[in-house]
């Protein structure tokens, strides 16, 4: 249980760390260089990517990492899958609800989260034995 709630607060923490390089990077890619929503998205996610990864292989989960190879593969995995999920939630609320961008994916990124580590949890970073 220790373990689990250690885990638990790194993953925020990262997250947290992750999810603002997402949303900062949309949102200076809409507002500063004109970029439509969704591809401000896919670059933030692309730029958090990294950060997120780096946080959980040595913060989150270096207790219990494969070795760097599989948890790329299996973590960048979890990553698009939940990329693909947040961009196309994102671009529907976009076009039917009247909620601004920022707004909506802040809200997105959140929910997605509970996904993401369970997920990176119990298959990216599990060992074997």
């Amino acid at each position: 249980m220790k373990t689990l709630l250690r885990q638990l607060g790194w993953f925020v923490a990262v997250g947290c760390a992750a999810a603002a390089t997402h949303w900062l990077s949309a949102v200076i890619g809409i507002a500063a260089f004109d970029l439509m929503p969704y591809l401000a998205n896919f670059i933030g996610w692309s730029i958090a990517l990294l950060v997120s990864f780096s946080g959980h292989y040595l913060l989150t989960f270096r207790y219990q990492s494969k070795s760097l190879g599989p948890a790329i593969r299996r973590f960048f995995a979890v990553s698009l899958g939940g990329f693909a999920i947040n961009e196309l939630v994102f671009i529907y609320l976009l076009h039917s609800t009247a909620i601004p961008y920022y707004w909506l994916l802040a809200i997105i990124l959140a929910a997605v989260a509970a996904l993401t580590f369970v997920l990176s949890r119990y298959w990216a970073f599990q060992h074997k034995g």
